[in-house]
């Protein structure tokens, strides 16, 4: 019963916020323009500033783990490649193969991995998923480029690869955060109090926006698809990357962002990404909603088994 309690508080708090969101957009709050600003503003202020602050005040060498690190990008590229070989299989449209190829490895840890590690470990042990996220964003957005560049018949390009990584504010928020860390840098009190309650603005904004995305379109058409993308992103997927991480030995806060990075639903930025490079535009925004209305059933599903079993 401890288990389960423990499960419910770490997943309704998002369910909550979604939820409302989905509803002021339902009533009018807000519309798309300040919808999209409100994302900007998350992804390019709050999200960052969250993340400067997590990883900033994290004692690196306990949370630094070089077996983590390594398991968790090869992971990613092996169901990369994996996706990559099987889903053209089973889907013909080059549009679509790339979005649902996108669908499955890429998940929505920046936004998710954050408060879930935070509710099960506590901030002070949040590291290992805070430090994460920086290598494992820029990875994501590496391969998405590339699978949809190639499904379009196009050739990735290493110079706007790079420059989207150069660029990226999460990625920027995390290596300043490690610089300021190494570097036995003391913000003022001040300044750090700003940094933490502007912090705490990031996750409940970013998923009142989250909801507020949320759009119920074509789900006939797409029903083979989104079985295909939303199985394998929330259920295949973790299911055997959170079996080889427990069989490598990785516990509790270890195996925390494992759980997030293959089970966390799929990036909301997949969706225009999709738009802008020739995807299955509509394909791409039904899998977000899809798998970020579903997760919260699942990621508790997960949370709860892991516990009770004694791997957290």
């Amino acid at each position: 019963m401890e288990n389960l309690i423990i499960s419910f508080n770490v997943v309704l708090p998002l369910f909550i916020c979604i939820a409302l969101g989905y509803f002021l957009r339902r009533i009018n709050m807000y519309d798309e323009p300040t919808l999209k600003k409100l994302n900007k503003l998350c992804f390019k202020v709050f999200l960052p500033i969250y993340l400067f602050n997590n990883v900033y005040t994290t004692n690196l060498a306990d949370a630094f783990d070089a077996k983590l690190l390594l398991f968790a990008v090869a992971a990613i590229l092996v169901l990369f490649a994996v996706l990559f070989w099987l889903i053209p299989k089973l889907e013909k449209e080059p549009s679509r193969c790339g979005v649902i190829v996108q669908g499955i490895f890429r998940s929505n840890f920046a936004l998710f991995g954050l408060p879930v590690a935070i509710s099960l470990c506590g901030e002070e042990k949040a590291g290992p998923t805070s430090l994460l996220v920086g290598i494992i964003v820029p990875v994501f957005n590496v391969l998405a480029v590339v699978t949809l560049e190639t499904f379009r018949g196009g050739k990735p390009s290493v110079r706007k690869i790079a420059k989207g990584i150069a660029t990226n504010p999460l990625i920027i928020a995390s290596l300043a955060g490690i610089l300021c860390n190494l570097a036995g840098l003391n913000l003022p009190s001040a300044v750090e109090k700003s940094i933490t309650d502007l912090g705490r603005v990031a996750t409940p904004l970013s998923l009142v926006a989250l909801g507020g995305d949320f759009k119920f379109g074509r789900i006939k058409g797409y029903a083979k698809q989104l079985l295909i993308a939303v199985g394998g992103k929330l259920v295949l997927s973790p299911l055997l990357m959170i079996t080889a991480g427990v069989l490598l030995g990785f516990r509790n806060e270890m195996l925390v962002p494992i759980l997030i990075m293959f089970g966390a639903p799929t990036a909301v930025s997949s969706y225009p990404m999709a738009q802008q490079m020739g995807g299955d535009g509509e394909l791409a925004g039904q899998i977000v909603v899809f798998t970020s209305g579903l997760a919260i059933l699942t990621i508790f599903v997960w949370i709860f088994v892991l516990k009770q079993m004694g791997f957290m």
